[in-house]
């Protein structure tokens, strides 16, 4: 049941985050925030790529991964970048981001795939989408838009995780398709993981902190 629950889980947390700090990027939430990426892309390494080139020729393998990262970069340009913590809102605008909620609806979706009942991928979405929703949730609320719709959006956002995770365990699908959508995944954690990691450091510059928060993500995710 976890499984399901635990991506409503980070929603949630994330959005009580948000009310309680009231800033759109504060220095914890930058270190969250590379902690996720660093426990994602070790988990990624650790768990669902062997998975996958276990079940799945070698170069075809290479090729759907190539494919995640394309798409990654296609959903990106609709998104800005907001499934790494990039969230671009003007606070007058009162149009619906409709392309920022289909780009991470179908991200999400594409995300809860890999989660199995024993896969512990469900552990890297859940510290993924906590980041995520707190800046996500910020932004909302100092828009201009209204309740119903901010609302209605962590919601729908919310659910897709589960969505995809039931739709790959429940419903008849070729196994080899499953391996080729996990594939595809790979592709998208590797492009938002590496892009956070390269990110966490502004101007390049050596810091400590994010340095020790970063290690201790890959060795979490090690011994999970």
């Amino acid at each position: 049941m976890n499984k399901y629950l635990f991506p409503i889980y980070a929603i949630l947390i994330g959005v009580v985050i948000a009310f309680i700090t009231k800033k759109q990027k504060s220095v914890h939430t930058k270190l969250l925030l590379s902690f996720s990426g660093a426990f994602l892309l070790a988990l990624t390494l650790f768990d669902l790529l062997p998975e996958v080139y276990h079940h799945l020729e070698a170069k075809q393998t290479g090729l759907f991964i190539m494919c995640g990262i394309l798409l990654q970069i296609i959903l990106e340009f609709f998104s800005k970048g907001a499934e790494h913590g990039h969230v671009h809102m003007h606070k007058s605008n009162t149009i619906f981001p409709w392309l920022l909620f289909l780009s991470l609806c179908l991200h999400s979706f594409l995300e809860g795939f890999p989660i199995h009942q024993h896969n512990d991928m469900v552990y890297g979405v859940l510290i993924h989408k906590i980041p995520i929703a707190v800046l996500i949730t910020a932004f909302l609320l100092q828009s201009s838009y209204s309740k119903l719709q901010i609302v209605s959006f962590l919601i729908i956002f919310a659910l897709m995780t589960p969505l995809g995770t039931y739709i790959s365990n429940n419903l008849d699908i070729a196994s080899a398709y499953i391996n080729i959508i996990n594939a595809v995944v790979i592709g998208i954690f590797l492009h938002i993981s590496t892009t956070i990691l390269f990110e966490s450091s502004e101007g390049h510059k050596f810091n400590l902190t994010k340095l020790i928060v970063i290690c201790l993500g890959v060795v979490i995710a090690y011994f999970i």
